[in-house]
């Protein structure tokens, strides 16, 4: 059967009464309908009739067939109560302050949008993909954290739920650190509970496994350019003989690493510090870490004045209608990264007792290493790469 082009999703609301929700393609004749049968169309979207009246009511719905039919809307009516007010009751028991918001995503497309924000590989990615969702309720805690709440496809009961995330993301279903949805009882207070002592846990290990990945990372780019610095120097020479110089070496191959790895150590910068403040190494089997973790955190202090300089530049530049050419954003990179080159080889010469460190202290305790592997991802180093040529660099 084909989706409607128009349609409106009838449920009812303890303090709202009769509530309308317009879909579809065509959702503006289903908001004609509802306005011309006598709705009062709420600021999030959402239309509402009062049932307090039964007399009022009955005429408020048959006033509402009447429209639907003459502007070619369809009307469905739902056995679940009020998304918004799932969301907010659900909202009221976790712990901490929360809020929730109902999204209406009226036009097939509008849906869309919560890709980008989607941070999710289980069910309600499927959802998403496969069904309709016209609306959902957005949890926030107020210090970043978004959970989406939809209606379970498929079913008469129960509730999805899912991460958002303003970050950038990999592919969710390559990404080991992607938290997977929830399914939710209809009960709120067993939904509370569900989201409390089992999501929000994951989500933060997750989030936990995610800065470190992104730290990793970092660090094994910046090694590799690093390595491929350490073997011109050693050598003298590019990979093709061209002797290098002294000031060759100062204002080609050394330049470049500090630009490339300043762009690598940002993630470091922006990731590292939150893992840090987890780290216990005396409740470990590597209490020794200690001086290692205690070096990466001054080597953090003494970045912070590049990492400052980098977020004003950019936040002025952003404020005006022009930006730096490419080559000055080079040039301004190569003085940071030249600026904080100490901090930089500490990280690499600690990376390994803070990785160790890093999984040893994921929210949740022990338990939580198996996902994703303990693996070492910086303890054994890579071969060296060829130097580069000459010809890389002019």
């Amino acid at each position: 059967m084909p989706t409607p082009s128009a349609k409106i999703t009838l449920t009812t609301s303890r303090p709202l009464g009769l509530v309308a929700i317009a879909s579809g393609k065509k959702y503006p004749q289903a908001h004609q309908a509802l306005e011309h049968a006598g709705f009062r169309r709420l600021p999030d979207g959402v239309f509402t009739a009062p049932l307090a009246d039964a007399q009022a009511a009955r005429d408020t719905a048959s006033a509402l067939v009447h429209h639907a039919h003459e502007h070619g809307a369809t009307i469905i009516t739902s056995s679940r109560p009020y998304l918004g007010d799932i969301g907010t009751e659900i909202a009221a028991r976790l712990p901490g302050t929360w809020s929730a918001e109902l999204e209406i995503y009226s036009h097939p497309l509008w849906q869309e949008d919560l890709w980008p924000m989607l941070w999710e590989a289980g069910e309600i990615y499927q959802a998403l993909e496969d069904h309709r969702i016209p609306f959902a309720s957005v949890l926030k805690n107020g210090t970043g954290t978004e959970l989406l709440l939809i209606e379970r496809p498929g079913h008469r009961s129960g509730y999805l739920l899912g991460a958002l995330t303003d970050r950038e993301q990999e592919d969710p279903h390559d990404d080991p650190t992607t938290p997977h949805s929830i399914v939710l009882p209809a009960d709120p207070d067993l939904a509370a509970h569900a989201v409390t002592h089992t999501f929000l846990p994951a989500y933060r290990r997750a989030l936990h496994n995610q800065d470190l990945s992104n730290v990793l990372r970092a660090l094994e780019r910046i090694r590799e350019e690093h390595q491929t610095l350490q073997a011109i120097k050693d050598s003298g020479r590019y990979s093709d003989g061209v002797p290098l110089g002294k000031s060759r070496l100062i204002s080609g191959p050394a330049r470049d690493f500090a630009d490339h790895a300043w762009l690598s150590y940002r993630d470091v910068l922006e990731h590292a510090p939150i893992l840090l403040t987890r780290c216990r190494p005396a409740a470990t089997l590597w209490p020794e870490d200690a001086a290692a973790l205690t070096r990466l955190r001054e080597a953090l202090d003494h970045s912070q004045d590049a990492w400052n300089e980098w977020n004003d530049l950019r936040h002025d530049l952003y404020s005006i209608p022009r930006t730096l050419p490419a080559h000055e954003w080079s040039k301004v990179r190569g003085q940071l990264g030249l600026a904080v080159l100490p901090a930089i080889e500490t990280w690499l010469a600690d990376s390994e007792a803070f990785e160790r460190q890093a999984r040893a202290a994921v929210p949740g305790g022990p338990a939580a290493l198996s996902a994703p592997s303990p693996r070492l991802l910086t303890a054994r180093p890579a071969p060296l790469p060829a130097p580069r040529s000459a010809a890389a660099h002019r």
